[in-house]
């Protein structure tokens, strides 16, 4: 009979707690945030939630979402300015939350929210958010910036610390306590997300993942202003599709056996001295094989980057390698015909709707110095994250890992190298390693792809167990042990089979690179050490 009363009164608190949960995360509609409205806060069951493909890729995820556990959705508003409109969501486990909060970052010029990564994040344990910061709308579209400079800086900074302020404020009240850790990650736009945390709202996130970031945004789209203009100067200046083979064919022929291994992959490509006069086409040739002199001019802007009447260098330029692919020159730089590449789309809305409030902006008619300078004055103080003042962030006990593919064909890598590099300036070579590492990954394109070991648990696959193979992980380690992260291990997988793992490799923390030992297979991490580079 003792035993029956226990399964009874068992069940009855079962049968509360779920109640509770329910009514608990419906009440949240009427919390009071400041400059802030819930408008849906409502238990999501298991497997029903229908959200839309995956951002970026458009791949149907109906699987995924069918895989989610119950939880509680809460959608608001976030309004620090009458223009403002920030949309945000916070994704609450109903059961077995573990105490964190995640913050998800936006790609390009954000405009929506990414169902992917928060509902991965909330499925494993974390209350978890996201924000469109402040519009909607695509990726590489500017339109909603122009005559809207208070969107503009909730797009530079204010809506990402707007979601988190909100986020932290529902967790706490429909845990009843605080989230005890807050980390945050992003790529791209989102790394530069990720710096401007660290840098102007260091209270926010104990620890910050910042992948390829844009966060010299003035300089970066300016960049992408100076080459499409030069893809485009004339029909004789573009570099079709059929010809991104022919140099990525010239580039691994001058440089892939430098570091010791025949693999298509470039350890360092600033040890790639390239000259691209080696594939000229000669006098009145124009084959697939060769490029023509206009050709090999476009090329050498692309490599260079911005300098100014002195040549000096503003802003690097592409480094060599990973031409090829999906994920490569062809969409991202050179496009299918002039104008027509990722970096144009940006250019275009960047100087037509945030710089010169001029819809029909034409790049034929960007001028380097003016532009920049008009740039800077106009947006950097709500876009740029180049602070290298991380003082308030390590005092508090902040932890920054930076990452970036040394083959980015989107922002190019050297981008992040200066910028760590200005941190170790300004705070001491002996201060920075205490809470900032930089890992640079051979062979990888913008965020992932390219010939290279691309996965390592980073943004848009959060590994958040294994420390040595992801790392995220490892900043949470980091944050929560106090234990540094050392050398981790990349994977690539097989695109056909993505179980499959057809290579690893070591990603070393920089200035560290990762060497052959000389033998051994060397699709194995274990043939490879970290050490200086010389």
């Amino acid at each position: 009979m003792k035993r029956l009363h226990a399964c009874l009164l068992g069940s009855l608190l079962l049968f509360s707690a779920s109640a509770f949960t329910q009514d608990s995360c419906e009440l949240l509609a009427n919390l009071k945030i400041s400059d802030a409205t819930i408008t849906l806060a409502k238990v999501v069951p298991a497997g029903t939630f229908n959200g839309p493909p995956a951002p970026f890729s458009g791949v149907n995820i109906s699987a995924f979402y069918k895989s989610l556990p119950q939880f509680c959705r809460v959608v608001a508003e976030a309004k620090p300015t009458p223009d403002s409109d920030i949309k945000l969501e916070v994704w609450l486990p109903v059961t077995d939350w573990n105490g964190k909060l995640q913050g998800i970052g936006n790609g390009g010029f954000a405009g929506l929210i990414d169902y992917q990564q928060i509902g991965y994040a909330m499925s494993k344990g974390y209350a978890a958010t996201a924000t469109d910061t402040g519009h909607t709308g695509s990726p590489i579209d500017a339109e909603w910036a122009l005559g809207h400079p208070e969107k503009i800086a909730d797009f530079g900074y204010r809506g990402i610390h707007e979601m988190t302020r909100v986020a932290k404020a529902v967790v706490q009240a429909y845990y009843a306590k605080p989230a005890r850790r807050s980390y945050f990650a992003g790529c791209s736009d989102g790394g530069r997300e990720a710096l401007m945390e660290a840098q102007r709202y260091p209270e926010d996130y104990d620890g910050i993942l910042a992948g390829a970031p844009a966060n010299y945004w003035t300089r970066l789209l300016t960049l992408a202003a100076v080459d499409t203009q030069a893809l485009s100067a004339d029909p004789e200046s573009f570099i079709p599709p059929a010809k991104i083979a022919v140099i990525a064919s010239a580039v691994n022929a001058a440089c892939d056996t430098k570091d010791g291994v025949k693999d298509g992959i470039l350890n360092d490509p600033r040890q790639c001295h390239f000259d691209p006069s080696g594939i000229a086409c000669k006098t009145g040739e124009n084959a697939d094989r060769c490029l023509t002199e206009k050709q090999i001019a476009t090329l050498r802007t692309i490599y260079r980057g911005i300098v100014d009447a002195k040549g000096r260098q503003l802003f690097p330029g592409y480094l060599p390698g990973a031409e090829e692919g999906p994920g490569g020159w062809g969409i991202w730089i050179t496009g299918p015909s002039p104008q027509k590449a990722l970096i144009a789309f940006f250019a275009k809305g960047y100087f037509s709707d945030m710089v010169f409030d001029k819809p029909d902006w034409d790049v034929k008619t960007f001028s380097l110095h003016p532009a920049l300078a008009k740039a800077t004055e106009q947006t950097a103080g709500a876009l740029d994250a180049t602070n290298p003042d991380l003082k308030s962030f390590k005092a508090r006990g902040g932890k920054l890992i930076l990452y970036h593919g040394w083959n980015d064909p989107a922002i190019p890598a050297l981008n992040t190298i200066d910028y760590f590099e200005s941190v170790i300036a300004t705070m001491g070579k002996r201060d920075v390693p205490s809470f900032v590492r930089l890992y640079m990954v051979p062979g990888m394109q913008h965020c992932s792809g390219g010939p290279g070991a691309d996965s390592f648990g980073a943004v848009g696959e959060l590994n958040f167990d294994d420390p040595e193979r992801g790392v995220a992980a490892a900043l949470e380690h980091w944050v929560e042990t106090g234990t540094a992260p050392g050398t981790i291990i990349a994977s690539k997988h097989s695109p056909d089979k993505p179980e499959r793992i057809t290579m690893t490799r070591p990603l070393c923390v920089y200035p560290l690179v990762s060497k052959y030992k000389g033998s051994g297979d060397p699709n194995d991490a274990a043939n490879f050490s970290c050490q200086p580079e010389r």
